[in-house]
């Protein structure tokens, strides 16, 4: 049976540094949902178009090219908001659905995160995580990030996204960010990412062992 790890989570809290590294440890693809998100709020801002417009997001959801994954504007604070916004539209989550599910199908198994991947995009995983820490810490977190990017932000800035984007896609409509019933919590605010990354070994080869 194909080993599929989905692991979900908020902002900066942890889940794509596990969840790369957990695929590298097992010799598994990974996908960072959150990426496909960012690439097509990138892609309507491009375009001068409106993040709040469904259908003109959705229309750059259907022609998005993978390699625009590779785009390292993705990380910026502009991508984390566009994304924040297009997630919101239903057509949008639809014309990215079988992408994700099809990355998840693989015959070797796969590592996927994001925010509804234990409970859309993969509900049958046999390994699911759910990663989160306190606000504060992941704004700091999310801050030294951009800081060390260059980009001009203050911390406060920062954590007012977070929570800005927290209640977004909490309360979201389409696939709101929740944890699955089945999934295990692991909390990273005392956490570095070699601590964090060790308890999620030990979740997975718990999960496997079962």
């Amino acid at each position: 049976m194909p080993l599929v790890i989905a692991v979900d989570g908020p902002a900066a809290s942890g889940k794509g540094s596990i969840a790369s590294r957990l695929a590298a440890w097992l010799d598994l693809p990974h996908l960072d949902t959150g990426l496909l998100y960012r690439a097509v709020g990138m892609a309507v801002l491009r375009a001068g178009g409106d993040l709040d417009d469904p259908e003109f997001a959705a229309s750059k959801a259907r022609t998005l090219d993978l390699a625009a994954l590779d785009d390292p504007d993705l990380i910026g604070r502009a991508a984390g908001e566009a994304a924040s916004r297009v997630a919101l539209h239903p057509p949008v989550r639809a014309a990215l659905l079988q992408l994700q599910k099809d990355f998840a199908a693989q015959p070797s198994g796969a590592v996927l995160d994001g925010r509804d991947i234990g409970t859309v995009i993969a509900p049958d995983a046999p390994v699911k995580l759910y990663v989160t820490a306190a606000p504060e810490v992941r704004a700091r977190r999310r801050w030294l990030q951009l800081t060390g990017r260059g980009e001009d932000v203050t911390f406060e800035a920062v954590l007012e996204d977070i929570r800005i984007r927290d209640a977004r896609d909490a309360d979201r409509d389409a696939a709101p960010m929740t944890a699955a019933s089945d999934a295990v919590l692991l909390d990273t605010t005392e956490m570095d990412i070699e601590a964090a990354f060790d308890a999620a070994r030990r979740i997975v080869e718990a999960a496997r062992g079962t």
